[in-house]
């Protein structure tokens, strides 16, 4: 073959190939052109666009529990972690699981919790989310209203029915963590007046709940 005719079918080559190659850069990859419904949902509840989140709903009343793919977040913990009660009372009202977990089994209610969102977390406990719900680590949100010496959190909880010897994978209760605050310090008072509840009704368990 001659070095001419290799030339020329190196250029019809080259014709070919640039216009497949310039199409390739122009079209979305797969996964910028197809981003999950969910995705779309989750993004506009983020960016509180209204309009987008209504018409999600409305389209598919399922879609208000998505979750993020790589953390498992849904709805609730995206406006819990902003502290908007609005957007929570909103999404609840539509259908929101109040006791959904992310990937590290942490509940809408213990966010609300460990941010002393005491508003957020009434409103959780008044939608019935469970008290109890522990994440990976068995901790429950009265462990972390103990942590935070909340005593108001610490009582909501307790009338909730929270189990206060409920134990974390330490092996240690709410409970036990007040006694740390000494035994006759405001936490072990909130605990053996409004604790006596949820001790009777809760069964005791240790490690996350699935």
């Amino acid at each position: 073959m001659t070095i001419r005719r290799v030339v020329g079918l190196s250029r019809v080559a080259l014709k070919v190939a640039v216009p497949v190659l310039a199409m390739s850069l122009l079209a979305p990859s797969p996964a910028r052109a197809d981003f999950s419904e969910g995705y779309k949902f989750l993004e506009a509840v983020k960016k509180k666009e209204g309009d987008k989140v209504e018409e999600a709903i409305m389209k598919s009343s399922q879609i208000v529990n998505a979750k993020d793919v790589t953390s498992g977040e849904g709805a609730l913990h995206i406006v819990t972690a902003r502290r908007d009660l609005t957007w929570l009372s909103y999404l609840i009202a539509k259908g929101a699981n109040v006791n959904a977990t992310d990937d590290r089994g942490r509940s809408p209610l213990e966010l609300a919790v460990n941010l002393g969102w005491r508003e957020g977390a009434q409103l959780l406990l008044d939608q019935k989310a469970s008290p109890d719900t522990s994440n990976d680590a068995g901790e429950t949100p009265l462990i972390f209203a103990v942590h935070r010496k909340d005593l108001q959190l610490t009582k909501a909880l307790l009338e909730a029915g929270a189990n206060p010897d409920r134990s974390d994978n330490s092996g240690r209760s709410a409970r036990d963590y007040a006694k740390v605050e000494g035994g006759g310090s405001q936490l072990m008072s909130v605990i053996e007046t409004y604790g006596k509840k949820g001790a009777k009704t809760a069964k005791p368990v240790y490690g996350p709940t699935f």
